[in-house]
């Protein structure tokens, strides 16, 4: 596990990103360009080297709570730059992502984020809305359906 001056000197070296110190030494890290109201990409980062990235819009696997975040205790140096970057990548995203979902029956439907929605279309006929990416993939995979590479 890395220590708490590891981490902090890797999230310090995204130059996007300030640091904010909160309460009982905890440290969050905004990234101001950000396209979405979300701002905060690394939150309460404390000196015994728990803390949490924003990956809510990542399109990785990552376990996130309820407000998007993922622990990042026992990440890896090289982890920790990736979910980073990601987290930053995810925020800064204006371009239309389309994504196309199959099932086993050869049904598809296109996954496209519009406006900070994730709507999910059959054909010109909206099937549903999602907030973020990973609630539209995990309704997606519920009802038998896989991303095309």
């Amino acid at each position: 596990m890395l220590t708490f001056e590891e981490k902090l000197a890797i999230i310090e070296s995204f130059p996007e990103l300030q640091r904010h110190d909160v309460s009982l030494g905890r440290i969050n890290f905004h990234f101001e360009e950000s396209v979405m109201d979300k701002k905060i990409v690394v939150y309460r980062l404390h000196p015994n080297g728990n803390g949490f990235v924003y990956a809510e819009q990542i399109n990785d696997n990552y376990p996130i709570d309820s407000k998007g975040m993922v622990n990042i205790r026992d990440f890896t140096e090289k982890e920790l730059r990736k979910v980073i970057k990601q987290s930053i990548d995810s925020l800064s995203e204006s371009e239309l992502i389309e994504e196309t979902w199959i099932n086993s029956e050869n049904q598809t439907l296109m996954l496209t984020n519009d406006y900070n929605a994730w709507n999910i279309y059959a054909g010109d006929d909206l099937d549903g809305t999602h907030a973020t990416y990973k609630a539209a993939a995990d309704y997606l995979h519920q009802e038998g359906f896989k991303r095309l590479e």
